[in-house]
């Protein structure tokens, strides 16, 4: 009997905190943060926030990068240096495989 009392009141004290949750709009905030976070950057916006095309080397990646990097720690925002460090990043997912790759059919493995 006093199990079923405790269960009653946690069922209720649960009810009444996503009600209180609703009113504040914390649940549409937690889910927006949610989404916030699970954005990735694509390929394509990495490339325009840095400059350089598809037919791009990794060494001119790396120095549009560098650049970048630097004016805005000197005296830009850290909101733009951090959107070119994940730039950065993103592309790099890309050219790394690539690299890979490359290094395996060079070797001489024969």
């Amino acid at each position: 009997m006093g199990s079923s009392i405790l269960a009653r009141a946690f069922v209720q004290a649960y009810r009444q905190a996503l009600a209180n949750a609703s009113k504040n709009g914390v649940a549409q905030e937690a889910v927006q943060n949610i989404k916030r976070a699970s954005k990735t950057m694509t390929e394509a916006e990495a490339r325009q926030i840095l400059g350089v095309t598809e037919n791009s080397s990794w060494e001119e990646i790396v120095q549009k990068y560098d650049n970048l990097f630097e004016r805005n720690a000197k005296n830009g925002s850290f909101y733009l240096q951090s959107k070119v460090h994940r730039a950065k990043e993103c592309l790099e997912a890309v050219y790394q495989p690539k690299e890979a790759e490359t290094n395996k059919t060079t070797s001489p493995d024969d």
